[in-house]
């Protein structure tokens, strides 16, 4: 099978679906390293045994993270979907352009448009890497790893 072949997903190929799920993904991730970094930031509510506000502050911590990436990857396959659409074409392209729009985001974020320039150019530069590499950050080894066994078991 190749390239073309696995990246075609039919009706989950759409515009709409690729945006929703890359923003839905990032929201994820986004709130989890949120977490993480709540539990490492000093809150000093903690420190006067009062749960409810420290409770407040990683809420609005994991809250903030989780759209911040949200906002990243929704741009990224949004920009990415309307590329690829718009180019007729299913190549790296496409990807470059996403990730520059993607890594744009955090410059509007900090409110410095150079900062918004070099995410965006290492975020387009990391997409054309992994494109080039055939999305895949390891060689592939050969071997399967499913919770079933292929062939059926009944005729053996």
């Amino acid at each position: 099978m190749d390239a073309e072949e696995v990246r075609d997903l039919g009706e989950y190929d759409t515009v709409l679906f690729r945006s929703l799920s890359g923003a839905g993904s990032s929201f994820v991730a986004g709130t989890i390293l949120g977490a993480i970094h709540a539990t490492w930031a000093d809150v000093p509510a903690v420190e006067k045994n009062q749960a409810w506000p420290a409770l407040q502050k990683t809420g609005r911590m994991m809250g903030s993270y989780g759209v911040l990436f949200a906002a990243i990857g929704g741009t990224f396959t949004l920009v990415d979907a309307v590329s690829e659409s718009t180019r007729g074409k299913k190549d790296f392209v496409n990807g470059v352009i996403g990730g520059f729009a993607a890594g744009s985001i955090l410059g509007f974020r900090a409110g410095r448009i150079p900062v918004g320039l070099g995410a965006g150019a290492a975020m387009a530069a990391v997409s054309a890497f992994m494109d080039a590499g055939g999305q895949r950050t390891r060689a592939p080894t050969g071997r399967e790893y499913l919770p079933y066994p292929r062939e059926n078991r009944a005729d053996t």
